[in-house]
């Protein structure tokens, strides 16, 4: 649907309305189209595809909506993907979106799929400082790659404080199940790899972007641009050092539970071996033969019982000197 299409001139918003009008309004005049989109129907794409001459693959791309982020030129048009992301406190996951962005020099056309960043704060950032927005696409199109950026630090924050949280149920007193535990360690993994995703390829493509003729043809960009990798590449050390913590907590939950089976071994040999001694002896003297050492002797019962506990004990006494019991 097309949440608005806004003809800018001189860094004033010069009308607003269907698509259609708006554009043609934009050819007699000096300044650029701004159109919206969240999750346009087909319909909505062919209009697009059809007033602007946008290229049938970045139109597909389009509406096929599950891309890695990129950069590509088509003519007159750079095509940018970016993916979205916003963290959820309760469930803990990453919700992901994607916004698709067509740029040149008279228009930019901003798609949202799914569930992304807002980006009505970025339209009424640019429309109260009119020298930004006068200084055309290119600053849109910095406005709103730099939003989807700053939202990747609040998913950060939310994972940081998951992978702490793990942390402490490792190494801590009150742990939980070890099946609980590990569902926990896989679930955060996949949701700091999803993150990965959508992150790390826009490292690679932001200088692709840069060099582009609509950026490059204007040094000045160079250094906005510039400051959102610097940005981008802190928040990818932050996921990888996410990843290499969830990594060492996975591995010590793993070391802990053999050190635990371990020890229970160790438990379960010595309770064996202290119950071996007298069942040895009651199985011997259960065989019921009837030439059998002291089976006449009066006090052979009580010594043997006697014999059995003494053993039993020093072995007792043994094993916890070891530390096995």
């Amino acid at each position: 649907m097309l949440v608005e299409a806004v003809l800018y001139q001189g860094g004033t918003r010069v009308m607003a309305g269907r698509l259609d009008e708006v554009a043609s309004h934009a050819l007699a005049r000096d300044g650029f189209v701004w159109a919206g989109f969240h999750d346009p129907t087909p319909d909505e794409i062919n209009e697009m595809e059809a007033i602007f001459g946008l290229h049938p693959l970045a139109v597909e791309d389009a509406v096929k909506a599950s891309q890695r982020p990129k950069v590509e030129r088509y003519g007159d048009w750079v095509f940018v993907v970016v993916r979205t992301a916003r963290y959820l406190d309760e469930p803990e996951e990453v919700e992901l979106g994607e916004i698709q962005v067509f740029v040149s020099d008279s228009a930019i056309v901003v798609i949202r799929h799914g569930a992304p960043v807002p980006l009505g704060g970025v339209r009424r950032r640019l429309e109260a400082n009119p020298e930004w927005i006068a200084e055309g696409t290119p600053w849109v199109l910095h406005a709103v790659i730099d939003e989807v950026v700053d939202g990747y630090q609040a998913v950060l924050s939310g994972l940081d404080d998951d992978v702490t949280e793990v942390e402490l149920e490792v190494f801590g007193e009150a742990r939980k199940s070890g099946g609980q535990l590990i569902e926990r360690m896989y679930f955060l993994q996949r949701e700091v790899l999803a993150m990965h995703r959508a992150l790390h390829p826009l490292i690679g493509a932001l200088p692709d972007l840069v060099v582009d003729p609509i950026i490059g043809s204007q040094t000045k960009w160079t250094a906005y641009f510039r400051d959102v990798s610097d940005h981008l590449l802190r928040q990818a050390d932050q996921l990888q050092g996410l990843r290499d913590l969830l990594g060492a907590a996975l591995s010590a939950n793993a070391t802990q539970v053999t050190l635990q089976q371990n020890e229970d071994m160790r438990k379960i040999s010595a309770w064996v071996a202290i119950v071996a001694v007298p069942t040895l002896i009651a199985g011997i003297y259960g065989m019921n033969f009837d030439h059998m050492p002291e089976l006449g002797w009066r006090l052979g019962y009580p010594l043997v019982l006697a014999f059995m506990l003494t053993v039993s004990v020093s072995l007792f006494r043994q094993f916890r000197r070891t530390g096995w019991l």
